[in-house]
């Protein structure tokens, strides 16, 4: 059997908290050092964050949007207009110039992928009081001829998809505006194609006739409009 010297335990024990109290202190000194050196490195950090935003700013700026003061209303017109039909129309055009062999030098190509609305109705203003008769108890109307009321881009929706521009060529500044004004008129051109006048004939006298019937007359005739 050992015998354990009691001064030589107490000894280790000395040491061993010695040891936990120097491991303490560097672990505390470690940490302060970190963190005098994150909080002087943060505001560095911070300096370059907001110096890179002023530069992205400088390169890329936004658009500072100004509108006059004064407005001018040219002319103020009643409408009664019966809106009987609506088309969404999507188109895609495809403007371009230089194509060819040496595309790649000096062409120049836009895609462009149109939204447009075409809306068409009658127009009750033009209805005078002779194109509205009795004959027999049955009412008889004449309609002027349907027409086109709207027929606009959405702005919105309608991009450019995809524009390529030849390694000696700079982009046509007119292009996209040649392009959409194209739009437009190919998207009246479908619907027009498509029958919307008719379609806006048949809605206008389907209201109308619920509309005269809720007026008492029981026969109502509608007349095709005057050449």
């Amino acid at each position: 059997m050992s015998n354990i010297n009691p001064s030589n335990s107490s000894k280790s024990i000395a040491k061993i908290i010695l040891i936990l109290v120097v491991i303490a202190a560097i672990w505390f000194l470690v940490s302060l050092v970190n963190n005098r050196i994150n909080n002087t490195l943060n505001p560095l950090q911070q300096m370059n964050h907001e110096l890179g935003t002023q530069v992205a700013n400088l390169l890329h700026p936004t658009p500072t949007i100004i509108p006059d003061p004064v407005t001018i209303i040219n002319e103020v017109q009643s409408l009664a207009r019966l809106e009987t039909i609506r088309y969404n129309v999507e188109k895609v055009i495809t403007a371009e110039t230089g194509q060819g062999a040496f595309a790649f030098l000096i062409g120049d190509r836009l895609l462009l992928v149109a939204h447009g609305l075409v809306i068409a109705g009658i127009d009750m203003s033009k209805i005078k009081p002779e194109e509205l008769w009795l004959d027999q108890g049955a009412l008889n109307v004449r309609l002027p001829a349907a027409e086109v009321f709207v027929a606009t881009l959405d702005n919105e929706k309608t991009k450019v998809y995809e524009r390529d521009t030849g390694l000696l060529k700079s982009p046509d500044p007119n292009m996209e505006t040649t392009a959409r004004q194209a739009a437009e008129e190919e998207i009246l051109k479908a619907a027009l194609e498509d029958g919307i006048l008719d379609q806006a004939m048949t809605n206008a006298q389907l209201y109308l006739h619920w509309f005269f019937e809720t007026l008492g007359y029981k026969q109502i005739n509608f007349v095709l409009p005057t050449p």
